[in-house]
């Protein structure tokens, strides 16, 4: 999988997180009998989304960087 920078893993957490809250308060106890399912069935998948990139988050390898090259270049 392909190296995401940290910084936007923890915005997409919270996002999703902050959503899937949202939407299963306003699911629960706002909206009208009709949409009371729907809502708060999206309000889930927002929370299993923020948990998959937090999983994503921890378990990601962190970036090799070019220091370890510039040290080999500069011992030679």
């Amino acid at each position: 999988m392909k190296y995401v920078k940290p910084l936007r893993l923890k915005i997409l957490m919270g996002m999703f997180f902050g959503s899937g809250i949202v939407g299963i308060i306003v699911g629960l106890y706002i909206a009208p009998p009709q949409g009371t399912l729907m809502i708060t069935f999206m309000g889930v998948i927002n929370l299993a989304l923020g948990a998959f990139f937090g999983w994503i988050f921890l378990n990601q390898k962190p970036e090799l960087s070019n220091d370890k090259r510039k040290k080999k270049s500069d011992n030679n």
